[in-house]
């Protein structure tokens, strides 16, 4: 177990990449990404780093297991008095219980390990040992209190409460962990944390549910890490005990988990709950067990060093199945921001095409300009051309919205990121855009005819007029172009015509850009990014070399 300080840099380094990661999209396999995501981080945070840290730690042993196994009779047993509280309610253990020598206490009292988990002492303390060394701030509570009725205390923190038995073999140190199928959810990943954070893998089962799907798939898991695990088949009938037993070596070979240590513990009557403790008898063969492999130098290291070794070596499969995960995140956030980006892009160039068809130049702004100047006023005129080319671009941003919902619906990655809809704001956000621009080429006007050395001085608002006109009516405006350059001379029409149509083109882009930047905005809030995927496999090559 020693380890060079290189290795645990490169470890630390890659639990940062691996925290770092984000799977907001709901892609078909996130759930078990995000999944692999939290075991990477409980095993590395809980267990990986603070064991190769601190080889010479306390052997952690977790029993975990279904509701009503007896894990908590079971550590009650072990250690010869009640420490984690047992009876027939179901679930019974909602706060989890570490239970060590008072020699070893200090291991645990600060946040070497499950440092998410604010620590409780109880009030009890084997051979004058108390909460010495515990980390300020924290308080000792009896096991009946407030700290033992659930998984959160009083100020809404996880708890660990810890207890120090003088029985117990220093080196040693078991933790009763919630019910792996409880009905709380918070319950069940607190389980599955906590069972990340072992040294040894202790799984109970009972006599009427050793077959039930979820403690075998903690089996399974455990096989998958090559983690040190030893399986209890506890309450058995003394009717059936043969043949329970056997029933359940046949499915451990089956399962490739032959050479699992099994111990089997016959039903009694203090096995119903209430706080009896089972016979010495009864998990002599198991106390046995976990007391040489803490205390045996090579029986340690050989436990110890199994699990550690395991999680290392998996980390070989998991970290590039995490890579792949964030990659095909970010795959879908450019798709869906493609979407976006197109449905724009096509609604400019439509835009573009219309205005050189005229399209502006249409209802009340035709009227308006085939009554200019005798019937409409440049203010008049110039109001309807703006009104119009507002009118275009709702039109243009609104069959972007459409193209973009059409695409996103098709895209399991939009579900739960708002569709754009219709945008009661967005007529007004526009319009404000273009009387900006209006009056911009309107102080442009104003600019053009102070320049100009020419009596009697054109009128700035009917040059605005003008330019406007042929700026944005098309083919149907030529008339306007002539009659500006009769107005202020064709090398001031053309000048002010080329700075006027760079403002309108502007002008068009920073419109449709806005829009749809709000469009893409939700997407960009979850920051899908493709430097995780990079990171990740650096690291672990980081890792495997330093290996």
């Amino acid at each position: 177990m020693d380890v060079r300080p290189q290795l645990l840099d490169a470890l630390s380094a890659l639990r940062d990449r691996v925290a770092s990661v984000r799977l907001p999209l709901p892609l078909p396999g996130a759930p078990r990404a995000r999944q692999t995501r939290a075991e990477l981080l409980a095993q590395l945070d809980d267990y990986l780093v603070p064991r190769l840290r601190a080889p010479e730690a306390p052997l952690l042993a977790v029993i975990g297991g279904s509701t009503g196994a007896g894990k908590s009779t079971l550590v009650n047993s072990l250690v010869g008095r009640q420490v984690s509280e047992a009876g027939v309610l179901r679930p019974t253990t909602r706060t989890p219980v570490l239970v060590c020598h008072p020699d070893d206490h200090h291991w645990f009292a600060g946040m070497r390990v499950l440092p998410d988990l604010m620590r409780v002492w109880g009030d009890r303390f084997d051979d004058g040992a108390g909460p010495a060394g515990t980390a300020p701030g924290r308080t000792g509570r009896r096991p009946g209190g407030t700290g033992a009725t659930g998984s959160t205390g009083a100020t809404g923190a996880r708890e660990l409460r810890i207890e120090t038995v003088g029985s117990l073999p220093r080196g040693l140190a078991l933790l009763d962990a919630p019910d792996i199928d409880s009905l709380v959810v918070e319950n069940r990943n607190l389980a599955a944390e906590l069972i990340c954070a072992a040294d040894v893998w202790v799984m109970v089962t009972t006599a009427s549910r050793y077959a039930d799907a979820v403690p075998w798939h903690l089996l399974r898991t455990a096989k998958e890490y090559k983690a040190t695990l030893i399986t209890v088949l506890d309450r058995v009938p003394h009717q059936v005990l043969t043949e329970v037993s056997r029933q359940y070596g046949a499915l451990l070979t089956r399962a490739g988990l032959g050479d699992v240590p099994r111990f089997t513990v016959p039903e009694l009557p203090e096995s119903a709950g209430g706080g009896g403790l089972l016979p010495a008898t009864a998990v002599a063969p198991l106390a046995a067990w976990l007391i040489h492999h803490a205390q045996d130098p090579a029986a340690r290291q050989q436990a110890v060093g199994r699990t550690a070794l395991g999680v290392l070596d998996s980390l070989r499969r998991r970290m590039p199945a995490l890579a792949a995960a964030v990659a095909a995140q970010h795959a879908a956030a450019v798709r869906l921001t493609a979407a976006v980006e197109d449905a724009y892009k096509k609604e400019g160039k439509r835009v573009r095409s219309r205005l050189d068809q005229g399209a502006v130049l249409a209802g009340d702004a035709l009227t308006r300009w085939r009554g200019y100047p005798v019937d409409t006023t440049a203010d008049e005129l110039l109001d309807s051309l703006a009104e119009s080319l507002a009118a275009l671009l709702q039109c243009a941003v609104a069959a972007a919205d459409e193209r973009i919902a059409a695409v996103w619906r098709r895209e399991p990655a939009a579900a739960g990121i708002p569709l754009p809809a219709p945008d009661r704001e967005a007529g007004e956000r526009i319009g404000m855009a273009v009387r900006r621009w209006r009056r911009v080429l309107e102080e442009l006007a104003e600019e053009e005819v102070a320049r100009l050395d020419r009596q009697p001085v054109p009128d700035p608002d009917q040059i605005a007029a003008l330019l406007v006109s042929a700026l944005l009516g098309g083919k149907r405006a030529r008339v306007a172009g002539e009659k500006l350059a009769e107005r202020i001379g064709a090398q001031a029409a053309l000048r002010l015509r080329d700075r006027g149509g760079e403002l309108v083109g502007e002008h068009l882009d920073e419109v449709l850009r806005a829009e749809r930047d709000r469009r893409l905005a939700p997407l960009d809030a979850l920051e899908v990014t493709p430097e995780p995927q990079a990171e990740l496999i650096a690291a672990l090559s980081l890792l495997q070399k330093e290996r």
